[in-house]
């Protein structure tokens, strides 16, 4: 168990902001919703890389149930854990109230660095979608494509399936993993990663423009949806998904433009504040 005191961080916060759908809060034995009393840590668990890991948090005491090796080599950079989030939100231009206000709301989200063939599959299937529909669907997936796993507790788990193994899915078989018309764009996907017809290795070397571009290649994969995979995958923190939630705030609060050059570098963990911010209150 490694412990630590971290702030701006909340495990809350991070799995309700939409960039991670393998991230699940534990529920008490009996426990009836998803309500969480003050005075309570919070519990969550989470699939990434293959790994299962269960995170407690109370105030800014954070307790990740895995060895000092494995936190060191993938937890601190997956938590993004070295950045200053505080030193972000108090670089906002003071005479901005709105995004300020957004920044303040959300202030423990942190951009997490998650596995790239995970992220493209993940916001393929986010089109047109919510986040509960979406958890459902890459659940599903997991459940019917991944390799079982087992936890050093004893936890059974699914890793997230191989392209390899969606190439080999049907559409049929897709479909029934309630994935609709995104069914086709992850099998011919699932097969262009499995033929190296786009090389994922080098799409992790690329700058974030050149990235973006080569992930446009893939069939499903339009603008907003490669800005997610370079933001939430790549850790691009200059990209800027534009979706609904944030095309109406742009329209009401920037009509001017949003000021990206104020923000170069980290507009895009300014976005994830205003995307919460919007979500939850809008």
């Amino acid at each position: 168990m490694i412990t630590i005191t971290k702030d701006n961080f909340s495990i809350k916060q991070i799995c309700e902001s939409g960039q991670c759908f393998r991230l699940d809060r534990i529920k008490m034995p009996g426990e009836q919703s998803n309500v969480v009393k003050m005075e309570e840590a919070e519990r969550y668990n989470l699939i990434a890389f293959g790994k299962y890991l269960e995170i407690a948090q109370e105030g800014n005491r954070l307790s990740f149930d895995c060895k000092q090796e494995e936190f060191d080599s993938l937890w601190k950079g997956y938590f993004d854990l070295e950045e200053d989030y505080g030193r972000i939100i108090a670089s906002i231009d003071g005479e901005d109230d709105y995004l300020f206000k957004a920044a303040s709301y959300g202030s423990g989200i942190r951009i997490l660095r998650q596995d790239l063939w995970e992220m493209i599959v993940s916001f393929i299937v986010s089109q047109q979608n919510n986040i509960k529909r979406i958890r459902k669907c890459i659940s599903l997936l997991c459940r019917r494509y991944g390799e079982e796993k087992a936890a050093a507790s004893g936890k059974r788990y699914y890793d997230f399936p191989t392209a390899k193994a969606l190439a080999g899915a049907s559409f049929e078989e897709l479909y029934a993993c309630n994935l609709g018309y995104r069914s086709r764009y992850i099998h011919e996907t699932a097969v262009s990663i499995a033929e190296g017809a786009v090389d994922l290795e080098a799409v992790r070397k690329m700058d974030y423009l050149a990235a973006k571009a080569e992930l446009m290649k893939l069939c499903g994969v339009g603008i907003k949806v490669a800005e997610c995979i370079c933001l939430f995958a790549l850790h691009k923190t200059e990209a800027f998904p534009v979706d609904t939630h944030i095309s109406k705030v742009l329209t009401a609060q920037y009509p001017s433009g949003f000021p990206f050059d104020r923000y170069k570098g980290y507009a895009g963990t300014l976005q994830q504040y205003i995307f919460y911010y919007d979500l939850m209150n809008g």
